[in-house]
């Protein structure tokens, strides 16, 4: 059976990648700082918490009654979702957010809270995405039935158009996280000896998934249709436009780090073997956008410094934009390629770019 994991070659260990790790570990050392979260990660935290439990708690009171302010709220929450999963639970989740293991696992769990499942979303972000980044069949996040991310997969007509109707898909993608993925996912993770490998069963997470989608839809929407006087439908709406807002925000800010005209795309060998370090293959891969903006890098979890973040995912993000810039000048000492865009939009632009192309062309 195929390994479920990319093998890189670990004799090329180069002199760039014990440089970098002894920089970084210095930078925390000679300043006397925790890789972990600090009083900054800590407001953060309440802010984005409260972004979605404030407006979800004026909801749920029966105050408005009006669709408008309804919408309003709903379209307030979803900016709450995606603050808890870009800032919060994402940190929790890679061991990152605290040195105590107890507080990463309840932090971690929200996730659960807004709808998803925090097993299938380890075993997809951290195990398969990260080990394997843009690796044809390995790399989770390429496996899409509809879009074509990578010139290693077959192109399809459906895929002539796709720059144009991703947007509509991406938008849907915290919805399907919720109603059906979770439930893909376990099973072939469970073919694969993924799911044991995060200590449960199959059964077991069918359970939990279930019970959890179930408490998730009672507290999230039945509960607004219980206490509003408003039309079902509204409510609806309400909640779809929800998921859409965090939807499309989740999928263009990590999108925008890896399907890229200027980024690499790897197709393993028939062992699962890559002729490259693991370290190089991350800045081969994945790339930063938008640096100088520091509110937007705070309000999506530092997750412009996505070179960073692969090459250390166990230091909590408030500390990227520093090591960023020890990352940059190592890479540059040691000739090694550190892809980063100006803005948001570039990498955006360059996202849609590569869209177009895989769409069009059948090598690119």
């Amino acid at each position: 059976m195929k390994k479920a994991v990319v093998r890189f070659n670990r004799t090329q260990e180069t002199d760039f990648v014990t440089e970098l790790r002894t920089r970084v570990n210095k930078h925390f050392t000679d300043n006397k700082i925790s890789k972990f979260a600090n009083t900054d990660m800590q407001l953060k935290t309440a802010f984005m918490l409260g972004l979605y439990l404030v407006p979800f708690a004026i909801l749920v009171s029966g105050l408005v009654q009006s669709f408008w302010s309804m919408m309003i709220l709903w379209s307030v929450m979803g900016l709450g979702m995606c603050g808890i999963g870009l800032s919060i639970m994402h940190d929790a989740n890679h061991g990152a957010y605290s040195n105590k293991k107890s507080v990463n696992n309840v932090l971690g769990y929200l996730l659960n809270v807004i709808g998803s499942y925090h097993v299938t979303w380890k075993i997809q972000h951290n195990v398969l995405h990260h080990s394997s980044t843009n690796v044809h069949e390995y790399d989770e996040d390429l496996n899409n039935q509809i879009l074509r991310f990578s010139p290693n997969q077959k192109r399809r007509n459906i895929n002539k158009y796709q720059a144009f109707y991703a947007p509509f898909l991406y938008g849907l993608l915290s919805l399907y996280k919720t109603f059906s993925k979770d439930f893909e996912q376990i099973s072939r993770f469970n073919k694969k000896k993924l799911l044991s490998a995060q200590g449960v069963t199959l059964n077991g997470a069918i359970l939990q998934i279930t019970l959890n989608k179930l408490l998730y839809l009672g507290a999230t929407f039945l509960l607004p249709m219980l206490v509003l006087d408003l039309p079902w439908w509204q409510i609806l709406i309400g909640f779809l436009t929800m998921h859409f807002i965090c939807g499309i925000i989740l999928a263009l800010i990590f999108q925008s780090a890896h399907v890229l005209d200027s980024t690499q795309f790897y197709q393993a060998d028939e062992s699962g073997s890559i002729d490259n370090c693991w370290a190089i293959h991350q800045l081969n891969t994945t790339a930063n956008f938008a640096k100088k903006g520091k509110l937007f890098s705070w309000l999506i979890g530092g997750l412009n410094y996505q070179v960073e973040h692969h090459l250390f995912p166990n230091i909590c993000h408030v500390h990227y934009q520093h090591i960023s810039h020890i990352v940059s000048r190592t890479a540059k000492e040691f000739n090694v390629h550190y892809h980063e865009f100006p803005t948001f939009l570039d990498a955006i632009k360059s996202h849609f770019r590569m869209l177009h192309i895989l769409g069009k062309k059948a090598t690119a």
